[in-house]
């Protein structure tokens, strides 16, 4: 693998060349590539054995203000000379756009520090296969009431990426992702019920072992059985820690800069405002060894750095790629390609002292639907979880609606847990919100 990512330097030297060649005042290049095996099974049969080989090569050329762009998966000569050529003549039918064009080269990655990512396993299908059925198996004889199943899956792959553009910048990394996922379906007299669990990591050594994840899918199915509805009232709602993430998911969306410069979302006006409780601080850091989201460079080849995102509650920057900037009269903050390990402000104690500070309420553990509208910052989706009083779980609760704005519910959050949760790119725990409107009976 390293050896082909060398390669592919030498395959993006050679587009860069030929366009300056052509006549482009700037061009840009870039390809990912991926290999790897995923391994399905249900019901305790093999369903899918699949390897991933694979990866395209990408030019951006520009003449002026001029951009043209083509791809290629072949990377022999003759192919990076007519894939660049294409490019270069797309360039001449497409508008000038007077904000186009690469990063600000003062801006670029000098150096690619190793963030040990790159942890590839020698894992073969019938070590993948073992693995998914273990985890499976491990599932559904966990209780009798495990009658059913949506599945296994084991998967393990590696790649790399390499950047380069006309300044000069030649830059890659290796990295490798791996997972182990597991759904169940349970029945408890006339009333069936899902859910699953997974591992993820880059490290195949450090997932969870298949037996314990396949246990956990079933308990958190078997929990859910026989739920009920909530009836239709105002009160406090609690996250859990593997969907709160998806509150601030919404919050990077109205921080953007593509919706920020078409004036599309709830937080136009926030940058150096109070947009959280005081308490709460978001950290990004794009260097932790062995992050899901960790990278040196976005994929306009500017370096990306540690900041503050949200401190003492305020909003700091914007996430700005350099044509959004541009837009904005701003700078790049290195966010083309998205975000890098969010460390979301804890504190809040274990989930039970949580559910302590629920006191009675919401818990959510399930959202569906998508209702959420980032220009307005209305917030509407169905869920599901547990009823909670006195700070114990009661029942499980369905087909219901939460609903709120985003604006407020940012600003009414209560305490964020301890129990964080880090099978992605923001690590947060669960998330106590003052008070929701509960759509029931």
């Amino acid at each position: 693998m390293l050896e082909e990512m060398n390669q592919v330097r030498q395959a993006v030297e050679e587009a860069l060349a030929l366009a300056k060649k052509l006549g482009a005042t700037d061009a840009e290049v870039s390809m990912s590539k991926q290999q790897g095996l995923s391994v399905g099974c249900r019901l305790q049969e093999v369903e899918t054995v699949e390897f991933d080989y694979g990866g395209a090569l990408g030019i951006a050329v520009w003449f002026g203000k001029r951009k043209g762009s083509a791809s290629t998966s072949d990377l022999s000569p003759d192919a990076l000379k007519k894939t660049v050529e294409a490019a270069c003549n797309i360039a001449k039918y497409t508008s000038e756009d007077p904000f186009t064009g690469i990063a600000d080269p003062e801006l670029m990655v000098k150096e690619v520090p190793d963030l040990d990512l790159y942890h590839p396993s020698s894992i073969n299908s019938d070590k993948a296969i073992e693995i998914a059925l273990a985890c499976e198996k491990a599932g559904l004889e966990q209780d009798k009431r495990i009658e059913n199943s949506d599945g296994a899956s084991f998967s393990s792959h590696q790649g790399f990426k390499v950047y380069g553009n006309s300044t000069g910048l030649i830059a890659s990394y290796p990295s490798s992702r791996h997972s182990l996922s597991c759904a169940l379906i349970g029945r408890d007299g006339a009333d069936m019920q899902r859910d699953y669990a997974y591992t993820l990591s880059r490290v195949y050594e450090h997932l969870d072992s298949p037996e314990l994840v396949g246990q956990k899918a079933a308990n958190e199915v078997l929990a859910r059985l026989n739920p009920r509805k909530a009836k239709t009232c105002k009160v406090p709602v609690l996250f859990n820690s593997e969907i709160a993430s998806s509150l601030f998911g919404h919050f990077i969306s109205g921080i953007s800069g593509g919706n920020l410069y078409r004036k599309a979302s709830f937080l136009l006006d926030a940058l150096n405002t109070q947009v959280f409780p005081q308490w709460l601080t978001i950290a990004e850091d794009p260097f932790i060894k062995q992050g899901l989201s960790s990278r040196a460079f976005d994929s306009e080849g500017v370096a990306t750095q540690t900041r503050h995102i949200v401190e003492n509650g305020v909003l700091n920057t914007w996430l700005l790629t350099s044509y959004a900037a541009r837009k904005m009269g701003l700078t790049s903050t290195g966010h083309a390609g998205g975000i890098h390990n969010w460390l979301v402000g804890a504190g809040g104690g274990s989930f039970e002292q949580m559910l302590k500070k629920l006191d009675t309420g919401l818990l959510v553990t399930e959202m569906m639907g998508q209702g959420v509208n980032i220009v307005t910052g209305d917030y509407s989706r169905g869920a599901a979880g547990f009823w909670v009083e006195n700070g114990q779980i009661q029942y499980p609760v369905s087909e219901i609606t939460i609903a709120g704005k985003l604006a407020d519910m940012f600003k009414n959050i209560v305490a964020i847990g301890d129990d964080i949760d880090p099978k992605g790119s923001i690590q947060c725990g669960s998330v106590l919100v003052e008070e929701m409107q509960i759509a029931g009976n």
